[in-house]
């Protein structure tokens, strides 16, 4: 069956979530291409979740979604439309398309509307255990010779086959977030994945013009398995800081280094932050258990659990309280635990930053660099000043940018990755950096 074929059922199972929003508005786009080549045929996109409230948040968030892909992409759009008289002005157009993707959505909090889908997305929470659960109840429900696309970034793929008994049926595709966005994706094939999926996602990932980059099925993957470790070498280096600093003031130096000294779009923290604490946990105790590696856990992640310090990001896409408080998602204070309340960041600035030191002259933000097409020669001269740079940001910075390129050469040596490319391609598309953590500068 041929992905064409493929695409005239198909169901995104966690469809509300926030990449499950992103994963059906880029599958309703390609089907209502091809529903306006193909007007006599039935297409459908089953859109399944169990929050009610997120399933009428998903039908604004589509449309809203469906009207600016229709604005970007007017021309070609008219020239799809070029036998409909009756479409003359632009929004006539936009308006056409709009309701042809919409016309197609089907959604529902029952799974059983995925019975006909000989494609199923599944983009549940980062659960091993739910995942397992909700891939057995769909081979039960879906035809026989239904194909399964998971958005799992760290559980191994030849479990999730071997525990739901998909026969190979089951493939990873790892969207980053937003998957509008985001052009990266992680594909991760079990040892039994089914060639004919293998192509299927393939071809899948140029229609929707994403940059596929594959990933051995080892727990945590390339983007994971770099970023798990990264954000525990930044725990590590924060508790170093606690024996002369406050957990607050080491938060905010280690950060500040792994953002501006590091020139990165944002710091360890912020991103675990981003990413979601819980997730970062969940990442953590899944790799934890299939690589049996007790040095993947931290102590300082649970505690804020615990304190139900979680980050993430809410249904409009503002960032929740994490390590950092955000006001309209500008960092304005910092969770103290001893005091269990944030402290003005602004009121830790001016002190800290002395005690950091200067940047060196060559240094740019990474605003000013990331279209910048002398970035390379520019990050270069950089590093080197930084290297010969004295005080606590400096020394920091070059420590930390030789264990982050340690951690993506281990990916290579343990079998996660093939080569240096892949590495830094998905840290520079997945996670925006410059440059990839496999580097010349040290």
């Amino acid at each position: 069956m041929n992905l064409d074929d493929l695409l005239e059922n198909v169901s995104v199972i966690g469809a509300a979530g926030k990449m499950g929003s992103g994963i059906s508005t880029l599958i309703a786009q390609e089907i209502a291409g091809l529903k306006i080549k193909n007007p006599e045929k039935v297409y459908r996109l089953n859109l399944i979740d169990v929050n009610e409230a997120g399933i009428d948040g998903l039908r604004t968030y589509i449309k809203t979604q469906l009207i600016k892909i229709a604005e970007k992409t007017i021309v070609a759009l008219r020239q799809a439309y070029d036998s409909r008289e009756d479409l003359v002005e632009n929004q006539d157009v936009i308006d056409a398309y709009v309701d042809e993707a919409l016309g197609v959505l089907r959604f529902d909090t029952d799974m059983n509307l995925a019975r006909n889908s000989g494609l199923v997305f599944e983009a549940i929470i980062e659960n091993q255990d739910l995942k397992t659960d909700i891939l057995k109840q769909l081979r039960q429900i879906c035809p026989d010779n239904a194909l399964f696309l998971t958005n799992t970034s760290s559980i191994p793929i030849g479990f999730l086959d071997e525990q739901a008994g998909l026969q190979g049926r089951i493939i990873g595709y790892h969207f980053y977030n937003p998957p509008i966005v985001q052009k990266l994706v992680e594909v991760i094939s079990a040892e039994n994945t089914r060639p004919e999926l293998k192509q299927l996602g393939d071809e899948l990932g140029k229609r929707l013009r994403k940059k596929l980059i594959p990933s051995n099925d080892i727990a945590g993957f390339i983007g994971n398995g770099h970023f798990s470790r990264d954000g525990l070498l930044g725990v590590s280096e924060l508790m170093k800081l606690k024996h002369e600093h406050s957990f607050p003031e080491s938060v905010y130096i280690i950060n500040r280094i792994t953002q501006d000294f590091l020139v990165r779009p944002m710091g360890i923290f912020q991103l675990i932050d981003y990413v979601g604490i819980d997730v970062f946990q969940s990442i953590l105790r899944v790799m934890k258990k299939h690589l049996n590696n007790p040095e993947l856990h931290s102590d300082l992640i649970d505690l804020l659990m615990e304190k139900n310090i979680r980050g993430g990001q809410r249904a409009d896409g503002s960032q929740k309280d994490g390590f950092f408080q955000y006001e309209k998602n500008r960092l304005t204070g910092i969770y103290d635990l001893e005091q269990e309340a944030y402290v003005d960041i602004e009121s830790l600035e001016t002190g800290l930053d002395k005690k950091i030191g200067e940047l060196p002259q060559e240094y740019l933000p990474w605003k000013k660099l990331v279209s910048n097409p002398d970035r390379e020669a520019l990050l270069s001269g950089y590093f080197k000043k930084l290297q010969e740079s004295e005080g606590l940001g400096a020394e920091l910075a070059v420590n930390f940018l030789r264990q982050t390129k340690k951690i993506g050469e281990n990916l290579i040596e343990d079998g996660v990755a093939e080569n240096k490319k892949d590495v830094n391609d998905v840290l520079m598309n997945g996670f925006y950096w410059l440059y990839g953590p496999i580097n010349e500068y040290v």
